[in-house]
C-alpha cells in the first residue's frame, strides 16, 4: 500500500517545489516508486501532460524526478491568472470556467472530490506520493474549503512537514507564528519541519532549530543548505526569472505582466556565450540586443497594451532599423502582425487590436484551446524539435507562407521576407540541442553548445544528492502514512 507525506511552506516561494524534485529524485534512486502530487497549483507556466491536458511546469520536473510521463492527475486544479482579479480554472488538464478570486473562493470546496480521485489514483500506482502544498497554512483567512493545504491534509489523512526559508530572514517566526496561528485540528498534522536556503556555515543555527523544535515539538529534518545549482533547473514562478549569463550573444527578453510559458529561455539562458536578459518595466530595451525575445503570455490582448505602456513598441521598431533579429512565441507571436480579432470578448473587451506590425499576419481568437505535444523539423537546418501548444487563436497571413518550421507535414510559423523577424507557436523549441546550435549560429556562435536535457538530468541526480545529504530522508519515510484507498 502506498504511503504519502505533504510538504507544505511557512510562506510563497519558500523552495517547496524543488525539495520536492530532490526527495523524490533521491527516494527514486533509493528504488521506491515516486509520484509527485499537487493539489492546487497558481502557475501560468504550463506544461503539456502524455494524456494530452497541462499542469504546473514544476510538477512537470518532479514527474521527471521521479522517471514518469507528466500526468494531470499530478496537478488536478491548476488556476492560470488572466489579470489581477480572475484566473482561468484547469480541473484534471481542460479549461472549465474563468473565474474572479472572489467566486472562486466560494466555489474550490467542490473541486474537493475531482483532487482526491487524482490522488488515490497516483497513490495506487506508487509506492510513496511526495505532496506539495501552495502559499502557506498560515494563511488562516483562506482556510475555509481549502483544496491546498490543510484542507487536503485533513482530507486525505497525510501528515504535514513544514518548511521555512531562512533566506528570508525571521524563519523562526515563520515556522512558530504559522504553529500558534493555526487551530489545533489544522496543527496536528504537522510532524516535522525543515529549514530550506541556508547560506554559510549550517552550525550556526544550531540554537535556532532547537529554540523551533522547542516551541512547536516537531521532529528536525535538517537545515538544508542553498542549492546553488537551482538555476538549471527549469523555473516555475515568474519571480525566479532573472537574467543570467556573459555571453557575447545579447537575448533581450521584456517581461511581459502575464508572461508564460517562460521555460523557452531555460535553454538559452544555459549556453556559456548567450546573455539572456529580463527588461522589467520601466527601463528601455537594450540597443545592444542581437535578439528581442517576445515571449508567451496569458492575456496577449492586455499584454500588447502593456508592452506599448512602456515604450517596448517604439524600441522594438529601432532594434529592427538597426538590423536586429525579434522571435515570438505563443503570445508573442500574435503580437508581431498586423491585428488581433477578438470578437467574442475572449480576452476582455471585445473588438479588433492593432498589433506591432512585424510580421504580415493576422489572429483570431477563438474559445477552442490548442493543448498538445508535436515533433517537427526546422526548415533551414533539418534539425528535430520536439515542442508543444498550449494557445487559442488561430493565425493567417502572407507571412505564413514563409513557415520556418514543419509539424509532420504541417507548416508552422511566419517569418518576414528578410528572415530577421520569426513568429511560431511551438515552446519547447531551443531544448533541442541540434536546432538551438543551428538557430544561435546565425549570431556567430559555433561549438561548445551544451546538452541541455543531460544537464537537466545531471542537476536533478546533483539536488538529490544534496537532500540526502542535508535532510533526513530516512524520517521522512518514518512519517509518511499508508493512504486509505
Amino acid at each position: 500500500m502506498a504511503k504519502a507525506i505533504m510538504i507544505q511552506g511557512a510562506g510563497s516561494n519558500v523552495g517547496k517545489s524543488m525539495l520536492v524534485a530532490g526527495i523524490a529524485r533521491a527516494l527514486t534512486l533509493r528504488g521506491y516508486n515516486v509520484a509527485p502530487f499537487k493539489p492546487q497549483n497558481m502557475s501560468n507556466n504550463a506544461a503539456v501532460t502524455s494524456d494530452g491536458g497541462e499542469i504546473g511546469r514544476a510538477q512537470a520536473l518532479q514527474a521527471r524526478a521521479c522517471g514518469r510521463p507528466p500526468h494531470t492527475d499530478m496537478n488536478p486544479v491548476l488556476l492560470k491568472p488572466e489579470t489581477d482579479v480572475g484566473a482561468q480554472v484547469v480541473v484534471h488538464g481542460k479549461r472549465v470556467a474563468t473565474m474572479k478570486a472572489r467566486d472562486y473562493g466560494k466555489t474550490k470546496s467542490t473541486l474537493m472530490p475531482a483532487v482526491l480521485q487524482s490522488f488515490h489514483r497516483l497513490a495506487a500506482s506508487a509506492d510513496i506520493v511526495i505532496i506539495e502544498g501552495a502559499g502557506s497554512p498560515a494563511e488562516i483567512n483562506l482556510r475555509a474549503g481549502d483544496i491546498a493545504n490543510m484542507g487536503f491534509a485533513e482530507a486525505a489523512g497525510v501528515p504535514v512537514v513544514l518548511v521555512g526559508d531562512i533566506d528570508r530572514g525571521g524563519v523562526i517566526a515563520q515556522l512558530v507564528g504559522t504553529h500558534t496561528v493555526l487551530p489545533p485540528e489544522d496543527r496536528a498534522h504537522i510532524k516535522a519541519f525543515a529549514v530550506n536556503k541556508f547560506r554559510g556555515d549550517i552550525s550556526l543555527f544550531d540554537d535556532g532549530a532547537r529554540a523551533i523544535a522547542q516551541h512547536t515539538g516537531w521532529i528536525d529534518l535538517g537545515t538544508i543548505p542553498w542549492f546553488s545549482d537551482a538555476h538549471r533547473l527549469p523555473a516555475e514562478d515568474v519571480m525566479d526569472i532573472a537574467s543570467r549569463g556573459d555571453g557575447r550573444v545579447k537575448i533581450v527578453v521584456p517581461r511581459l505582466s502575464r508572461i508564460a510559458n517562460f521555460d523557452d529561455l531555460d535553454p538559452l539562458a544555459a549556453e556559456p556565450d548567450v546573455t539572456v536578459e529580463i527588461v522589467e518595466a520601466g527601463r528601455p530595451l537594450p540597443c545592444d540586443a542581437d535578439l528581442v525575445l517576445l515571449p508567451g503570455t496569458k492575456s496577449t490582448i492586455g499584454d500588447l497594451a502593456y508592452l506599448r505602456a512602456q515604450g517596448w513598441d517604439i524600441d522594438l521598431a529601432a532594434h529592427v532599423r538597426r538590423g536586429g533579429h525579434v522571435l515570438g512565441i505563443c503570445g508573442g507571436y500574435q503580437m508581431l502582425g498586423q491585428w488581433i480579432d477578438d470578437p467574442d470578448g475572449i480576452e476582455g473587451h471585445a473588438g479588433r487590436h492593432a498589433g506591432l506590425g512585424l510580421l504580415d499576419i493576422e489572429t483570431m481568437m477563438t474559445p477552442e484551446k490548442r493543448v498538445t505535444e508535436v515533433t517537427g523539423y526546422d526548415r533551414a537546418s533539418g534539425a528535430t524539435v520536439h515542442a508543444y501548444e498550449i494557445h487559442i487563436g488561430r493565425t493567417t497571413g502572407a507571412d505564413c507562407a514563409r513557415a520556418w518550421l514543419d509539424i509532420e507535414g504541417v507548416p508552422e510559423g511566419a517569418a518576414r521576407v528578410d528572415g530577421r523577424i520569426l513568429g511560431c507557436y511551438l515552446h519547447g523549441l531551443f531544448s533541442a540541442d541540434a536546432f538551438r546550435a543551428a538557430y544561435l549560429a546565425r549570431f556567430g556562435m559555433t561549438g561548445g553548445l551544451g546538452d541541455f536535457e543531460g544537464g537537466v538530468e545531471t542537476t536533478l541526480d546533483a539536488l538529490a544528492a544534496h537532500m540526502e545529504t542535508h535532510m533526513d530522508l530516512d524520517a521522512l519515510l518514518q512519517l509518511a502514512q499508508e493512504v486509505d484507498l
